[in-house]
């Protein structure tokens, strides 16, 4: 009966987010600036507690939780706040003389009552990216945090009625009966971050009201390394970009593109990175490296490496972490992965890095473009050519040049994927925009009527004459 409770309690909260909407006291900017405070006063204020329920649930070290979880929420609160008066105000827009009049502009309305679905691998951050862009747009909110990361949602869900407005958001807690049952109310739009199998059971959803989505789906993020750049650097910065989470990362690095040539330097680089990394083994139990989240996870890992064709050159091992049941792989890395291989069949999602060798960039480009589009392009290249030749030729969420997963700090770019990598754009203004909509208003005039004498029945050939003229007879350019 406790299943079925919880199912029916879904119901009051979406109605409850409806009714407060509908009041209108989500919508002055004072009120929207006073609930991103005070979100971000939930973290500040429970930053301890963040940290240990992460460590509980993913075995997150707390100088990650500290860095990438808390602080970069935090600093999104506080950024949609300081900018929510600038983006809020109406733009006008470029019209014809005789429209000058018109007060021609767009107003940013919030769309409505919004549902965000959270992963389990950056539950802080992933929740108040977007939580802080829905506050911001003006709208009410409903966070579904996973049920694999059960300690932060029990948290999530305790706190934010003692900071935020319990009226206009709230946190659904549950697994798959539950997310089932929120998916068939009707939502103003609906933000996922997760993969494409679930994506299209959300999606197909959605579409049953209408509703529009934001998909932040990851993918296989490829790595090319211009033979030419330095080796080291490159080993070191991709590695760090792999081993965050333990791979369990929407942007980490999945496979790696370069020519034959580079791949023993290449390999030699990643070793000493990981040594450098977990001087006691990444296995050790006092090791600062993540642990996968699940058995199953783990049973889904060892498989694609025990079925590829390609050669483990450094790790491979995965255990239960000190006979903890907790389950961990060492950072691993495979050469000679050909087409086909198992390790390309999907987003790895966890610590294993194939390399495929190629003949040329081009070729790299032709392999990345016969995918499907990723979240993520990274290239090793200080060749202002290969920059411009990646940037042209391929289609991905983003590019960055030169380092790995620390894209996503730039808060001022727009976030989110293309294609299978999924649509709609989140961070800061991205967000905001995603979450609200551009309401067209004009304001015609009556001392307009004069110019509109001739659009009134009866119609005559001075009238016609005249819409003929401003209407049909434009000047085209010439090619």
């Amino acid at each position: 009966m406790v299943g079925n409770q919880r199912i029916r309690a879904r119901e009051p909260i979406h109605s409850t987010l409806r009714t407060t909407f509908r009041s209108g006291v989500t919508k002055p900017i004072s009120w929207r600036r006073q609930q991103l405070l005070q979100l971000a006063r939930l973290l500040q204020d429970n930053v301890e507690l963040f940290a240990e329920a992460l460590s509980v649930d993913l075995g997150r070290p707390k100088q990650e939780v500290y860095l990438i979880e808390v602080g970069g929420s935090i600093q999104h609160c506080l950024l949609n706040a300081e900018k929510l008066s600038e983006w809020t105000k109406d733009h006008e827009v470029e019209v014809p003389d005789y429209q000058k009049s018109w007060k021609a502009r767009y107003h940013h309305s919030p769309k409505g009552v919004v549902l965000i679905i959270v992963p389990w691998n950056y539950p802080v951050i992933l929740s108040i990216q977007s939580l802080s862009s829905a506050i911001a747009a003006g709208c009410c909110a409903a966070v579904k945090p996973s049920e694999l990361s059960p300690h932060f949602s029990t948290l999530f869900a305790e706190l934010l009625p003692k900071y935020l407005d319990p009226a206009a958001y709230s946190v659904i807690q549950g697994a798959i009966p539950e997310m089932t049952k929120v998916l068939e109310l009707k939502w103003d739009h609906i933000c996922y971050t997760g993969n494409g199998r679930v994506a299209r059971i959300i999606a197909a959803a959605a579409a049953k009201h209408l509703t529009p989505l934001t998909l932040e789906l990851g993918g296989k993020s490829p790595v090319i390394i211009d033979p030419a750049t330095n080796i080291a650097l490159a080993a070191k910065r991709i590695m760090w970009g792999k081993v965050n989470n333990s791979g369990q990362t929407c942007v980490a690095p999945d496979y790696v593109l370069t020519v034959s040539s580079a791949v023993p330097a290449l390999v030699e680089a990643f070793k000493r990175q990981i040594c450098a990394l977990f001087p006691q083994g990444a296995l050790d139990p006092a090791s600062t490296y993540g642990r996968l989240i699940s058995e199953a996870h783990a049973e889904r890992l060892k498989s694609l490496l025990n079925r590829t064709k390609g050669t483990v050159v450094i790790g491979g091992r995965s255990e239960g972490a000190n006979g903890t049941g907790k389950h961990a792989m060492e950072p691993t890395v495979v050469i000679d992965v050909k087409d086909c291989d198992s390790l390309l069949e999907e987003e790895l999602f966890g610590p294993i890095l194939p390399i495929i060798s190629v003949e040329s960039i081009s070729e790299a480009i032709e392999f990345i473009n016969s995918r499907d589009h990723p979240l993520a392009l990274y290239v090793f290249t200080d060749n202002e050519e290969i920059k411009q030749e990646v940037i042209n030729k391929t289609t991905s969420g983003g590019v960055t040049f030169n380092d790995t997963f620390q894209q996503v700090s730039v808060t001022a770019l727009p976030f989110g994927g293309v294609g299978e990598s999924g649509y709609g754009r989140q961070s800061m203004i991205h967000g905001f925009e995603d979450f609200s909509y551009k309401k067209g208003v004009v304001d015609i005039p009556k001392d307009a009527e004069s110019f509109f004498a001739r659009r009134y029945p009866p119609y005559t050939a001075e009238s016609l004459d005249f819409y003929t003229t401003i209407a049909v007879k434009v000047p085209i350019p010439a090619e």
